[in-house]
């Protein structure tokens, strides 16, 4: 019987495959991008290639080591990656043009390079263009070596003949394969590049960073299409108005994805900020109405924040609900706690919430200090800056226990905190005052009585 010969076009960009040519993509929407392509559609016995089978191994046979991980030389970098990077992982980091990747891992590079030898690989800078990065950093290149390629298949070949420890890939955009056609960028380049050297890390044990640009749709070189790859997905995030980057982990499989590392972007590079809690906390000491400080766990990670609460009547239409760095579905939940079960109107009330630092909230510990400061604005009660608040708030207008209470009284302790407002249960501090409530009724009460908090 005779093989049927079929043709078909497919997308060089999005792999997208069509019957007939057409001048767009249908499915990305890209012009001019379609290609013919002959394909065997059906195939007999005598052609089948025979494949002998892959051999098993047997987990008896393996002995585990320990195998140290790779020390960044930047704690908080270590700490987002479970300890340090493990030898022969594949890191993705991962974010928007200009944020400071590359000042990182030239700074990571610096540190590794001290004992082991390190090949920082680009395809978007020239060798000088990068030099000069590391004089301007103060990074001596004794044991780390440049190589300007965005072929693979020449990268992969140079890594298995100079044996680093550390490959830096800037960036993954980038590369292309000679297997794969289509233009370098697409995402059939991308996932090819990124798996060969997936494949090269398992096989040499060399631990292989690869940084992948954020897009305008917020996608990674692409729609994510590297997370599934890759062992590590890190992104390196800021606000527009701060110099404060924040380093957070959504994909590890050797440590936990709830670490935070925080830096401040300096002329010098990134600075390791070793107490973030002065950096979220306001210096001032006078007490303000509708300021509140609380107590949020990122990971293992234990910092003090403060938040702002802003209510002013409605001039027109409908009452405005704002919040910048805690979601405001929450927010509007909560202020219907507050209207149903502590009788505080709010019905004709703009509420407009802040936190100080630019840091984005989720952790729902943080409930009862956004309640008291919106309370505290409608009244125009201070709030004393020595006392803390911790507690989620339940529909009922419960106040419920949240997870490393302990911890975060230690923190406040810590920081000179005298008093905090916590929910009822069999906790005891030696150096704060602790008022316990079970309802968020109480909670106001205190500011509705003016009772010194």
């Amino acid at each position: 019987m005779n093989n049927k010969i079929t043709n078909i076009y497919v997308c060089t960009k999005c792999d997208a495959q069509s019957g007939k040519w057409s001048g767009r993509c249908l499915s990305c929407g890209s012009w001019g991008t379609l290609v013919m392509q002959t394909i065997d559609g059906k195939r007999s016995l005598k052609d089948s290639v025979r494949i002998d089978p892959s051999s098993i191994i047997d987990f008896n046979d393996i002995m585990i080591s320990d195998s140290p991980r790779l020390a960044t030389g930047i704690q908080e970098a270590d700490r987002v990656l479970g300890g340090g990077i493990v030898p022969g992982s594949l890191i993705l980091l991962s974010g928007e043009p200009g944020i400071g990747k590359s000042t990182l891992v030239a700074q990571i590079a610096d540190s590794i390079q001290k004992k082991l030898n390190v090949l920082y690989v680009s395809g978007e800078e020239s060798a000088f263009q990068v030099k000069e990065r590391f004089d301007r950093l103060k990074i001596k290149t004794s044991s780390l070596f440049f190589l300007n390629e965005t072929n693979v298949e020449k990268i992969i070949a140079a890594i298995n003949s100079t044996g680093p420890k550390l490959v830096i890939i800037d960036s993954i955009q980038t590369l292309y394969s000679s297997n794969v056609d289509s233009e370098a960028g697409s995402i059939s380049q991308i996932r090819a590049a990124a798996a060969k050297l997936l494949e090269t890390s398992k096989e040499s044990g060399i631990s292989i960073i690869i940084i992948g640009h954020i897009t305008k749709d917020g996608a990674i070189a692409g729609p994510k299409s590297l997370e599934h790859i890759v062992d590590t997905v890190i992104y390196l995030e800021t606000e527009t108005s701060s110099d404060l980057r924040i380093l957070r982990s959504t994909k590890n499989r050797f440590g936990s994805v709830n670490e935070l590392g925080i830096f401040r972007m300096t002329v010098s590079g990134f600075e390791e900020v070793k107490n973030p809690s002065a950096i979220f906390l306001d210096v001032r000491n006078e007490n303000i109405s509708g300021s509140v400080i609380s107590c949020l766990i990122e990971g293992t990670r234990p910092f003090l924040v403060e938040t702002q609460a802003l209510v002013t009547k409605t001039v027109f239409g409908y009452p405005q609900r704002k919040a910048s760095g805690y979601d405001l579905n929450r927010l509007i939940v909560l202020i219907a706690v507050l209207t149903k079960r502590a009788g505080i109107n709010l019905s004709n009330q703009d509420v407009i919430l802040n936190v100080v630092g630019g840091l984005k909230i989720n952790d729902p510990a943080f409930d009862l200090a956004i309640c008291l400061a919106i309370a505290a604005s409608l009244l125009d009660q201070e709030i004393d800056r020595q006392t803390i608040v911790i507690g989620e708030v339940g529909l009922g207008g419960e106040i419920r226990n949240v997870r490393s209470l302990e911890q975060r009284l230690k923190e406040a302790e810590k920081l000179g905190f005298k008093k905090a407002i916590i929910p009822d249960n069999t906790i005891k501090a030696k150096g704060m005052e602790l008022i316990k409530v079970k309802r968020i009724g109480e909670v106001i009460r205190i500011i509705t009585e003016k009772t010194k908090v």
